[in-house]
């Protein structure tokens, strides 16, 4: 079963949104900084404006008091005065009688108010000036024409935001139906112009007619690579199938030297090799094509047959194949791959590993394959799912070993150096991560993870 991973582009990362949160920023800003003027504005208004006109206010008093002391203290619809000896205030209203030279702030229940007093000839003065006024100077010099400006800014960036959105429609489009676009099923009639929503920008229409020739091209390599895969399917099996029926009849016939029996099991075995081989780049080349049958699988079958498979590799080497299992895992995939990937990694520890054991565990949602084989250094290891690498000191150590053995008793290495490559290519494309951990001269130690596989209890009677 495949894993087709495309990317999902959640809503908070798409254009369009980011667009608009762009604009919902700029409308809080702006309303942040309204609130802020109208604040401010208040501020001045009543802290600077207000307290310099009781300021001059006073002052035009004492002039007209100086000049005529009948003068009558200010008394106008917003400004009200109060004037008494300093030494006897019972004239002043109760809550201006305990305030000293300056401007005070009073509260009342009607309203609120801004009071300045002075003294001067022994007299005091007291100006109290309607805090409901102060609330009215506020909104109509403050609020009033900031909201105006607020409404204009509003409608301003709303025309800015729909002309963006109709700006970015089109490449909204060519998102929608890039990621709509199957790599073996492309269709460059999917990016044509004409079905593109808005009026596009030159460079729009570019990147449109782009892609579409892309898809084009596309569409003509996986075209090519089904023809490929079947043609390749006949024409590489076909010559190995006839070897091997070649290489059966010749061992068919009795007597033969061991020479002779011995070349002809190296080609039989290097036969089978090369279509295990021939097989699994096929499975890889026609999966996306086919669509290959995903049904319950089990790890633990799969294995047993491939260790049965891998028994005759073995040959005269002191080598112990152990096979353990936690429970039943079951994955749902092609057997076929399942079978590619554990046969290449039980072969690849067997052809590498002369003495000791390969460990074959079945655990819950992974597969291991551990062995006491030549093992890689650190170098090599970073390389190991590289095409083609078997690792230069791993080989002249295996060859050095292979030299000390009489010739029926070496072991085979074959391999072309694609095994973990394989290996590879399936865990990215099923979504099977795989790790790897080897020591030169030590062993290597492989584990294959299954995220979704079913783990089910072992059989309490493996014959049953």
């Amino acid at each position: 079963m495949a894993t087709e991973s495309h990317s999902s582009t959640s809503p908070s990362r798409r254009l369009g949104t980011r667009l608009g949160r762009a604009f919902v920023l700029q409308a809080v800003v702006i309303s942040v900084t309204a609130i802020v003027g109208v604040w401010v504005a208040g501020f001045t208004i009543e802290r600077v404006l207000i307290k310099r006109a009781l300021q001059e206010e006073a002052n035009h008093f004492w002039r007209a008091r100086n000049a005529d002391l009948r003068a009558p203290p200010p008394d106008t619809l917003n400004l009200t005065g109060f004037l008494a000896p300093a030494r006897d205030l019972s004239s002043f209203p109760a809550p201006l009688r305990d305030l000293g030279p300056g401007y005070h702030r009073v509260d009342t229940q009607a309203d609120m108010s801004v009071v300045y007093v002075e003294e001067r000839g022994g007299e005091r003065l007291a100006l109290q000036f309607d805090g409901e006024q102060v609330r009215e100077l506020s909104v109509l010099f403050g609020l009033v024409p900031l909201a105006l400006v607020l409404a204009l800014l509003y409608f301003g960036a709303w025309i800015a935001y729909r002309a963006g959105r109709r700006a970015i429609s089109p490449i909204e489009w060519l998102a929608r139906q890039v990621r709509q676009v199957a790599p073996d099923r492309a269709d460059p009639d999917v990016f044509d112009v004409a079905n593109m929503p808005g009026k596009a920008d030159a460079e729009v229409v570019a990147l449109a007619e782009a892609l579409g020739r892309l898809s084009a091209r596309v569409r003509d390599f996986a075209d090519r690579e089904r023809t490929f895969t079947r043609d390749a399917s006949h024409e590489l099996r076909s010559p190995l199938t006839v070897i091997r029926i070649a290489a059966d009849a010749l061992l068919a016939r009795r007597p033969l030297d061991n020479e002779s029996e011995t070349t002809l099991r190296r080609i039989k075995r290097s036969v089978s090799d090369m279509e295990g081989l021939t097989e699994a780049f096929l499975l890889l080349a026609r999966e996306s094509e086919l669509g290959l049958r995903s049904e319950p699988t089990s790890i633990n079958a799969v294995v047993e047959d491939v260790l049965e498979r891998a028994s005759m590799m073995m040959g005269d080497r002191r080598l112990e194949l152990i096979h353990s299992a936690q429970c039943r895992l079951e994955v749902e995939a092609s057997p076929q791959v399942v079978s590619v990937l554990a046969d290449n990694l039980i072969s690849n520890a067997v052809k590498f590993t002369d003495a000791g054991a390969v460990r074959v565990r079945v655990g819950e949602s992974f597969l291991e394959v551990a062995d006491t084989g030549v093992g890689m250094s650190p170098d090599q290891l970073g390389s190991a799912f590289r095409p083609f690498f078997r690792g230069q000191d791993v080989s002249k150590r295996a060859e050095d070993l292979d030299s000390r053995r009489p010739n029926a008793s070496r072991p085979r290495r074959g391999g072309h150096g694609v095994g973990l490559t394989i290996v590879h290519r399936i865990s990215e494309r099923f979504g099977w991560p795989v790790t790897i951990e080897s020591e030169l001269g030590q062993g290597t130690r492989i584990v294959v993870e299954f995220p979704l596989a079913r783990v089910l209890p072992l059989d309490p009677d493996p014959a049953g």
